[in-house]
């Protein structure tokens, strides 16, 4: 089992009062498999895919990972994880500016200790970036961003590839091209894929589905 959750509760503290955004989440997920977190706006999955990343610490419960429980790691566990055990997509896409194409895709290997130029040079190929690779990401289209973002992920070759509506800023036929390639790779590197969606049509594409509803599966 490449991911296991185990009875995740998160609390935040609003002007109202404790909000109780996850109460009690579990999940697996196996190597190569993949699976869509589908709910309505506030419904935790975005925390859940932040703790499952080590982006923030649940209050209560496990989260194990290639068999290391993130919950219990500091931050500079975390972090050492999210270099390269760990990919994310973000919907913003979250590209250096200052940093060309071609560094963008090796820049999370390079701090990983995993840089393969090969590698990077065939996620650009497939990716469609080849002509781009010394342009800046403001010079770029939003779709050809997200698959830059995208290739950024995978070039560490990550065990689990997290991606938060990962297609949300793309129009239709954009975010189906880079869906098909985003599945392909992940694919290939036999990594795992959870994905947080609105959409019901790109959840279907995934093995399997869960649906989130006021901070529990449904």
């Amino acid at each position: 089992m490449l991911l296991s959750v185990n009875d995740i509760h998160k609390t935040y503290q609003t002007a109202d009062g404790p909000f109780a955004v996850l109460r009690g989440i579990d999940l697996t997920l196996k190597a190569g498999e993949t699976l869509a977190l589908t709910g309505e706006s506030g419904s935790g999955k975005s925390t859940l895919l932040h703790l499952i990343g080590g982006l923030d610490g649940p209050d209560r419960g496990e989260v194990w990972l290639a068999g290391q429980n993130i919950a219990t790691m500091d931050d500079d566990g975390r972090a050492a994880l999210r270099r390269g055990t760990v990919g994310v997509v973000f919907q913003q896409f979250n590209l250096i500016p200052s940093l060309r194409v071609a560094d963008n895709i090796s820049f999370q290997a390079r701090l990983a200790g995993q840089e393969d130029q090969a590698w990077s040079a065939e996620l650009a190929e497939r990716m469609g970036l080849r002509a781009h690779l010394n342009k800046y990401p403001e010079q770029l289209s939003g779709g050809q961003q997200q698959r830059v973002a995208i290739a950024r992920t995978l070039a560490p070759k990550p065990r689990l590839v997290l991606a938060d509506e990962p297609t949300g800023n793309l129009d239709e036929t954009t975010a189906s091209t880079v869906m098909d390639l985003m599945q392909e790779l992940v694919a290939e590197t036999g990594a795992g894929l959870l994905m947080v969606t609105h959409s019901a049509g790109l959840a279907g594409r995934l093995a399997r589905r869960l649906h989130l509803k006021a901070g529990r599966i449904v």
